[in-house]
Parts: C-alpha cells; sequence; structure tokens
C-alpha cells in the first residue's frame, strides 16, 4: 500500500493492515482458487482504502458471499466511490 492510497481513517487502516497481514502470512499456506479477478483480498483492500471501513467492508463481506462453487466468478471490480453519490443527486428533485 502506498502512500497515494492510504486508507481515510483509523479504522479504515487497521483493516487494510488485517487484510495486508493475511495476505503476507495466511494466504501463501492457502492453495490458489480464486474465482475473481482481482482477488477477495486484493479487491478488500482497494475496498477499504477507497470507500473507507463500512462501506468497503460491507463491499468486502459481500463479494466474500459470492465466492462460492456455484458462482461463475470473473472480472469484478470495486465500484467507483462517485457512483452512488450520482444516482442519489440525480433523483429529480427540485
Amino acid at each position: 500500500m502506498s502512500d497515494t492510497e492510504r486508507p481515510p481513517t483509523l479504522a479504515a487502516r487497521v483493516l487494510a493492515r488485517s487484510v495486508i497481514a493475511y495476505r503476507q502470512w495466511i494466504s501463501p499456506a492457502l492453495p490458489a482458487r480464486c474465482r475473481f479477478y482481482p482477488s477477495c483480498s486484493a479487491y478488500a483492500l482497494e475496498a477499504v482504502t477507497r470507500h473507507g471501513a463500512l462501506r468497503g467492508s460491507r463491499l468486502a463481506i459481500w463479494r466474500l458471499l459470492r465466492c462460492h462453487p456455484f458462482h461463475p466468478g470473473g472480472f469484478d471490480p470495486v465500484p467507483d466511490p462517485d457512483r452512488r453519490r450520482a444516482n442519489v443527486t440525480g433523483a429529480g428533485i427540485v
């Protein structure tokens, strides 16, 4: 994680460090079996970095729940932070 990608809050930094620790210590001991690109740990790290602790965790958990043999997997990028706000502000409220 570079300085330009530093998570915004202390909680997000703690979560990001836990994902980094998982990638460094636990993941190498497990066989490669990821169904998605980017991998679930890379997705979680990017989600927490871009969206903060709460929404980033929610996105990462949703991704992990979809990681099972009956889901086709594939390319699944982290959504843009501004995409959600654009839908709310574009509601046509006068």
